[in-house]
């Protein structure tokens, strides 16, 4: 069978040379004679293999020094609970709601101290970004958090909120290595690889080291605590090492490609295909403000529940699987990550067209 177009919002498509590259490596990486999968996570092959994967990861993103980057367990759902036992000194923070993401974070804060709304976009279901620039960031809060592109609403922060100072934390789960970043803007930048960089399983994180203390929240577990990890060099445990191995291999190819200002184009001339259709199409519409679009993420419907299911059904039939939309929001959500080649975005464009033609 050949391979289909996959826009599943995560675990989603990977590069098709990095997946051939790992099976070419499957049973003996490089004259070990054993499979990645195998090999003690305390090996000095494995050790070169996650060394390298941070070293290139630096190189992509231009990580400052005095930040440390963490391959860690737990998924971005563990990391909501992370931030605020590792962060919450003056158990008061504020969160930025513009998605279930976000609104996830902001549930599991509450846990452990303050957590306040600045800001939400739930009145018109998160279909576009509010404005952060006066925001009511009080001197008490320890950080504001934000997630910077929503996977479910296909929104994405353009301009970074004006925290007045204070610790700007994001996850950008959905939009890893999409675009280049200035990583001095935040005091953490996290996300789970399984959208755009590698297979489910790891969490990496940026964090800048004044932000790694024993001063924790009482009763944190040691595993859930920064300065473990960031001691051990992501080694306290075993990790997901299979995973950080894919996840290395995508950054060899991200740098091949030529880094993030090449993905940054590239994704920004695939998203206009769609969008342009969107907006000139009779049927189909997209379903969040222009100047808040997501380039990882693209929701529409057609208005009619019935169709919207004929049109996922006959999509899927046709080799394009994987868009339906999110459960909690309906209609259809074609994601558009850094390893969907444009000729996927242009051959679905051609296809909704046709659908349009027989179903108008």
């Amino acid at each position: 069978m050949s391979r289909v177009y996959n826009f599943s919002a995560g675990p989603a498509v990977l590069p098709e040379e990095v997946l051939q590259a790992a099976a070419d490596e499957m049973m003996d990486y490089q004259g070990c004679g054993m499979s990645v999968m195998e090999m003690s996570h305390r090996s000095k092959v494995y050790d070169q293999i996650i060394k390298e994967a941070e070293a290139d990861l630096r190189d992509l993103m231009n990580i400052p020094d005095n930040y440390k980057v963490l391959f860690l367990q737990g998924g971005a759902s563990q990391f909501f609970a992370e931030v605020p036992m590792n962060m919450m000194k003056n158990k008061k923070a504020g969160y930025i709601i513009t998605g279930q993401w976000a609104k996830k974070a902001y549930q599991e804060a509450k846990i452990y101290g303050e957590a306040v709304e600045l800001a939400s976009s739930a009145d018109e279901t998160f279909s576009y970004i509010p404005d952060c620039s006066d925001l009511p960031i009080t001197d008490d809060m320890d950080y504001v958090y934000i997630c910077e592109n929503n996977t479910i609403y296909g929104t994405k922060f353009k301009t970074l909120p004006n925290t007045k100072g204070k610790i700007l934390v994001s996850d950008v789960s959905s939009c890893f290595l999409s675009e280049p970043i200035d990583v001095t803007k935040y005091g953490v930048v996290y996300g789970g690889v399984q959208k755009n960089i590698g297979p489910a399983g790891v969490v990496i994180a940026i964090i800048r080291e004044d932000l790694i203390t024993d001063d924790v929240l009482p009763g944190t577990p040691t595993m859930l605590k920064w300065k473990t990890q960031a001691d051990n060099d992501s080694l306290y445990n075993t990790p997901p090492c299979y995973g950080i191995y894919i996840c290395g291999k995508v950054f060899k190819w991200l740098k091949k490609m030529g880094g993030l200002e090449v993905m940054k184009q590239r994704n920004e001339e695939k998203a206009k295909v769609l969008y342009d259709f969107l907006d000139e199409s009779k049927l189909f519409k997209g379903t969040v403000r222009p100047e808040d679009r997501s380039l990882m993420n693209v929701p529409f419907v057609t208005g009619d529940a019935d169709l919207d299911a004929k049109f996922v059904k006959e999509a899927e039939a046709a080799g394009f699987v994987n868009l339906k939309g999110h459960r909690s929001v309906g209609g259809m959500r074609a994601s558009i990550y850094n390893a969907m080649p444009k000729e996927g975005v242009e051959k679905l464009v051609a296809f909704m067209k046709k659908f349009e033609e027989e179903n108008a």
